[in-house]
């Protein structure tokens, strides 16, 4: 994990944080950052687990979006999966490869896929799990799976709603900023938004037997080792990373 380690820097958690608050008015300069960001980590991680690049390797993107990261990975072939069609246009991008299906049933053969990942997923769907099983079963023996994922009680665990309100509780959160804004959040607690644990993410991949990594996505590495605190990584982690093997 030489690479990996070298690439989380407290200069790279700075510039990912300062991005954030552009992620509700000016979702092109956030979701462009993290894309890079994305392709960075995918491609160390490829190194450090699989001694190759990603560069020319098959890539699916479960929960793809509208497109901002296929350009990162325009030197692999990459497959963006969303359910949503009307996301899939909400930035106007076109002339990428994207498929509308759902992340829990994913439309592959088994074994199709060099790398599968999930960026900011799971804690969109109310069984996440069966998404994490499926990127299992298309990623190619020797491959990876990827899953990153907003852990519930970390500041940023209620999204838009605030960095303190989902600690109330989300439906209160949820209410709370109907009422201030006069209208939905559009991460909806119970519906478009759930409660998904440090402790759920990790007893999920240690269950599978092919858990590889784990680690805080936006921390230095130097600040790894909170996950492997109990209580402590549910407030600390914020987003945490689960690389498994294929």
């Amino acid at each position: 994990m030489h690479r990996t380690r070298r690439m989380a820097t407290l200069r790279r958690s700075m510039r990912l944080l300062r991005s954030f608050s552009y992620e509700q008015f000016r979702p092109r300069v956030f979701y462009s950052s993290l894309a890079r960001d994305t392709r960075l980590l995918i491609d160390d991680l490829s190194r450090d687990l699989r001694d190759t690049p990603v560069t020319g390797q098959s890539v699916l993107d479960v929960g793809g979006g509208p497109g901002y990261f296929a350009e990162a990975f325009s030197d692999c072939f990459y497959v963006g999966l969303e359910p949503d069609v009307s996301e899939m246009s909400a930035a106007g991008l076109s002339g990428f490869g994207s498929v509308r299906g759902d992340g829990t049933a994913l439309p592959f053969a088994d074994n199709s896929f060099d790398v599968v990942y999930s960026s900011n997923v799971a804690e969109h769907i109310p069984n996440w799990q069966a998404m994490g099983n499926e990127t299992l079963r298309v990623a190619k023996p020797g491959g990876l799976a990827v899953l990153s994922y907003t852990v519930w009680l970390g500041p940023f665990g209620g999204h838009e709603t605030g960095l303190w309100q989902h600690y109330v509780g989300g439906d209160w959160a949820r209410r709370r900023y109907a009422k201030k804004h006069g209208h939905e959040p559009k991460n909806r607690f119970g519906d478009t938004l759930f409660a998904v644990s440090a402790r759920e993410g990790l007893e999920w991949a240690e269950a599978t037997g092919r858990l590889l990594a784990a680690f805080p996505r936006y921390h230095p590495s130097w600040a790894w080792w909170v996950t492997r605190v109990p209580v402590l990584r549910e407030f600390a982690v914020s987003n945490l990373v689960l690389v498994l093997r294929g």
